[in-house]
C-alpha cells in the first residue's frame, strides 16, 4: 500500500437488477462501473489528492495541454471472478511499469507501482459487484494519465492526472473463438524508429485506425503493420502482438525494437510456451518468411495476442496481391492450449504456478 490517503466519495449505484442484466451481455467497453479513481500530480507536490468518487464527466479546461500536444498514455488489464468467487488481477506490476515506461517516453510523470496497483485494487473493490462471472467474462481496467495543465506552448505539462475506470468485458471478438483475417497494410505505417510505437499511447492507436478501416473494407478484423523503413518486416497488429508457430516447436514473434507495445500477454505467452520445452526467438520477422513458411508446411499457426483478446487464432492474412491462407487448419492445436492454460490461470482453475496473480482485498479496502 502506498502512503497516499485517498478519499471515497459514494456514488448513486445503478440498481442491482439493472446491472446484473447488463453483465448478462455486456459487449466491451460500452457500460461502466459506479465509480472511478483520481489522483493528482503537479511539479512542486508531487502525487497528491488521491480520490474514489463517482463516475462522470470530469472538468477541463479547453487550454489543457493533453487537447493540444496528445499528451497522455493509457494501460488494459482486467480484474477476473475466479473459481472460488474471488476477484483477482494478473500481473498488475507489469501495467504499472510500463505505465511508467510509456510516461517516460511521453514525458509525464513517473507513478509508484504500489500506488498504481492500489488505486486499481481500490476500484475493484468498491466495484466488485461489477466484476461478472460469466464464460469470458472480466472487468477491463482501464488506468491512464493526462497532461492537463492549461497553456499553450510546445512543452512538457507541469500538471497531470491519473485515473482508472472500469467496464465490464465479454469477449473482445464475438462467436467464440475462431480465426480473424488481417490485411496487410501498405501505405501506411503505424510507428516509426525513434517514434512512440513502443509506449502505450493514443496517437498510435490513431495512426491505426483508417488502415483499419481499409482493413474491415477487405473484409478483415485486423491489420498488420510492418516496419516503416523495411516493408517485408512485421512489427505487430493495430493493437496485438503477433506469434507463427513453426512445425519444429518452435514459437516466432518480432523482437521488441522500439516500434513494437511491450505487450504483457506477449510477454506471458513467451514464458508459457518455454515451459513446454518450445525454442522462442525473438527477432525480426517477415511477410516473405510467414508467406514461403505456409507454402511448404514449416509454420502450422499464427495468433495474435492482447490484453482485451487474450488469443486470437489468425485463419488469414490479406493484401491487394497475394493471401496465405491456414484454411481449416486454424484454429491450430498450439494456439487454443495456449490459451486454454492462460486464461485457466486468470480464472482460477489451472495453478498459478508463476504466481501472476494478484488477490483484490475487496472487504474494507475501499475504507
Amino acid at each position: 500500500m502506498s502512503d497516499l490517503t485517498f478519499t471515497t466519495t459514494e456514488a448513486d449505484r445503478l440498481p442491482a437488477a439493472e446491472r446484473e442484466a447488463l453483465l448478462q451481455d455486456p459487449g466491451f467497453g460500452d457500460h461502466f462501473t459506479d465509480h472511478m479513481v483520481s489522483i493528482i500530480w503537479t511539479r512542486d507536490a508531487g502525487w497528491h489528492d488521491a480520490q474514489v468518487l463517482p463516475y462522470g464527466p470530469i472538468q477541463m479546461d479547453p487550454a489543457s495541454s493533453v487537447l493540444h500536444y496528445g499528451q497522455e498514455i493509457f494501460e488494459g488489464l482486467k480484474a477476473y471472478r475466479a473459481a472460488d468467487g474471488s476477484i483477482v488481477t494478473f500481473r498488475p506490476e507489469e501495467n504499472a511499469r510500463r505505465l511508467n515506461e510509456s510516461a517516460e517516453r511521453i514525458a509525464l510523470p513517473q507513478l509508484p507501482v504500489d500506488l498504481f496497483v492500489e488505486a486499481v485494487n481500490r476500484l475493484v473493490a468498491i466495484d466488485a459487484d461489477w466484476v461478472p462471472a460469466g464464460a469470458d467474462q472480466s472487468l477491463y481496467l482501464r488506468p491512464f494519465m493526462i497532461a492537463d495543465e492549461s497553456f499553450l506552448g510546445v512543452r512538457a505539462a507541469q500538471r497531470a492526472r491519473f485515473m482508472v475506470i472500469a467496464s465490464p468485458a465479454g469477449p473482445y471478438f464475438t462467436g467464440g473463438v475462431k480465426p480473424v483475417s488481417i490485411w496487410l497494410s501498405q501505405d501506411y505505417a503505424r510507428a516509426g524508429n525513434g517514434g512512440t510505437g513502443a509506449a502505450k499511447c493514443g496517437g498510435n492507436y490513431a495512426a491505426s485506425l483508417l488502415p483499419q478501416n481499409v482493413a474491415a473494407e477487405n473484409g478483415c478484423q485486423q491489420v498488420l503493420f510492418t516496419d516503416a523503413n523495411s516493408p517485408d518486416v512485421i512489427d505487430e497488429l493495430g493493437g496485438m502482438n503477433l506469434f507463427l508457430v513453426r512445425d519444429d516447436k518452435t514459437l516466432l514473434t518480432p523482437a521488441l525494437n522500439g516500434n513494437i507495445l511491450p505487450g504483457i500477454t506477449r510477454k506471458s505467452l513467451i514464458q508459457l510456451a518455454k515451459d513446454r520445452g518450445y525454442a522462442v526467438e525473438e527477432r525480426s520477422v517477415t511477410v516473405t518468411e510467414w508467406r514461403e513458411g505456409v507454402a511448404d508446411g514449416s509454420i502450422t499457426e499464427a495468433f495474435a495476442c492482447g490484453t482485451a483478446a487474450v488469443i486470437t487464432p489468425i485463419g488469414q492474412l490479406k493484401s491487394p496481391d497475394f493471401t496465405i491462407d491456414f484454411g481449416d487448419r486454424s484454429p491450430g492445436e498450439f494456439t487454443l492450449s495456449l490459451r486454454e492454460e492462460l486464461t485457466g490461470m486468470q480464472y482460477g482453475t489451472r495453478e498459478d504456478r508463476h504466481g501472476w496473480l494478484t488477490q483484490v482485498p475487496v472487504a474494507g479496502a475501499a475504507a
